[in-house]
């Protein structure tokens, strides 16, 4: 009987858990973690603050899920792996492995600025986080707070801290939000978004340079690079996340920025995995980057592990490129391969709406005409369609031929797909006429 333990119980350890069970009723499933009880969604964080959800809304399965299924939750750091012995050291226990899964996350980044392990200093991405942040505001002893960092987990804290009346600056270091991963266009307006619907204290271009400490030994300040004092009792630290690997490194694993496996999950270690957010993957297909700390990252990587553990080895097959998430009110699409500056050979098209905060790029090879990938604001896609495009090679004006089918936004809504390609005709000098809505090609058949 295989003996499969795996540390984390994050989306990339539960799937890994679940889908080891599916094809396996007899492993012994061990899941070691020290941050919950129970796996719960870590992107409800911010809904749990805000009042939308309790924590057990956001835990998928209820608690009888893992009895039921024999998957045995333990609860405890590991603060040491013994490879040689297959065994795992917690403060209290010893457990042994045939077969261990790291999947153990990240951490947020810290660049070794003075005061930043100050009480009132956190990032966002545990449930630790979440109680220190509720503990932090709870008796509205936090009137300002600045956020360091322009990327989706700043948008969430700023979102979270405005709902209680905080308020908020935030320091993006590069000329716009998100920088490093939007064009300037779209870094623009939701720059513009949040600055004016939102009213938060957008500050671009500018980095911070020390944390002050305060007569009560929290924060009480900070100082920006330009030397500016902003008064605040709470710093929220979103210049990204790093695999949280750093109670491997003096061991024999071999790792990098995270733990390195080739396309089988497999480290250089036998009977040895990782999986999520915390595995660099050595033989990465074009278009992807060897970390991608995104939930359906560590999903897909579950299912896969899922297979392999239970003896259907399987490689790691990430396909196109995807992630979706929410500014403020405006919701984000994003599939293939879209950079923040134009590449050379490639060719744009951008349309927005003229006055809200609705915006489509796809950007194509200059030559061929194929899509390689697709930019979307305030506009549902379907999945699968833009998915078809991309794997098949499709030139852009097919696709603004079949635009609309791609549409999944409900019935009542406003739809923009005539406007859309008007544009893409007069740019281009074309005449391209949309297909009806075809429900059969919308589900592929």
């Amino acid at each position: 009987m295989n003996n499969i333990v795996i540390i984390g119980n994050g989306i990339a350890g539960i799937t890994t858990a679940r889908h080891i069970r599916k094809q396996d009723s007899e492993a012994k499933i061990t899941v070691v973690s020290a941050e919950t009880d129970h796996f719960f969604s870590r992107t409800a964080l911010m809904y749990i603050y805000m009042g939308h959800m309790r924590y057990k809304d956001t835990k998928p399965y209820e608690d009888y899920f893992w009895k039921k299924n024999r998957i045995d939750l333990v609860r405890g750091y590991v603060n040491s792996i013994d490879f040689d012995s297959q065994t795992l050291s917690l403060e209290s226990k010893t457990i042994s492995y045939d077969k261990l899964v790291i999947a153990t996350g990240s951490t947020p980044n810290k660049f070794g600025w003075k005061g930043q392990d100050l009480p009132g200093v956190q990032g966002l991405y545990s449930m630790q986080d979440l109680e220190a942040l509720e503990e932090s505001t709870a008796k509205k002893l936090v009137k300002h707070a600045v956020i360091v960092g322009g990327g989706l987990i700043g948008v969430e804290l700023a979102e979270m801290l405005l709902s209680r009346g905080i308020k908020v600056t935030f320091l993006v270091r590069e000329d716009r939000f998100w920088g490093g991963v939007l064009p300037k266009e779209e870094g623009g307006m939701i720059a513009d978004h949040m600055i004016k619907d939102h009213h938060v204290d957008l500050r671009l271009e500018e980095e911070l340079d020390e944390v002050i400490e305060g007569e009560n030994g929290r924060t009480c300040a900070i100082i920006t690079k330009k030397g500016e004092r902003i008064e605040c009792e709470l710093v929220g630290l979103t210049a990204g996340v790093h695999p949280n690997v750093d109670f491997l490194k003096e061991t024999k694993l071999e790792i990098g920025r995270g733990i390195k496996v080739n396309k089988f999950l497999e480290t250089n270690i036998p009977n040895v995995y990782a999986a999520g957010d915390c595995a660099e993957v050595q033989e990465t297909v074009p278009g992807r980057r060897p970390i991608e700390a995104v939930w359906y990252v560590g999903r897909m990587m579950g299912e896969t592990l899922g297979r392999t553990l239970t003896g259907n080895k399987m490689a790691y097959e990430p396909g196109v490129w995807f992630n979706s998430a929410k500014f403020f009110d405006v919701e984000y699409q994003t599939y293939g391969n879209i950079l923040a500056d134009e590449q050379e050979g490639e060719s744009t098209f951008y349309w927005k709406h003229p006055t809200k905060h609705i915006s489509f790029r796809a950007v194509y090879d200059s030559k061929t005409k194929v899509l390689k990938g697709i930019n979307n604001f305030g506009i549902r896609l379907r999945h699968k369609i833009c998915d078809k495009w991309i794997n098949n090679k499709t030139q852009i004006e097919q696709i603004m031929v079949e635009l609309k089918n791609a549409n999944f936004d409900p019935e009542f809504y406003k739809q923009y797909e005539e406007e859309i390609i008007a544009q893409f005709n007069q740019e281009n000098g074309t005449s391209i006429k949309p297909k009806k809505r075809n429900i059969l090609a919308i589900f592929g058949k």
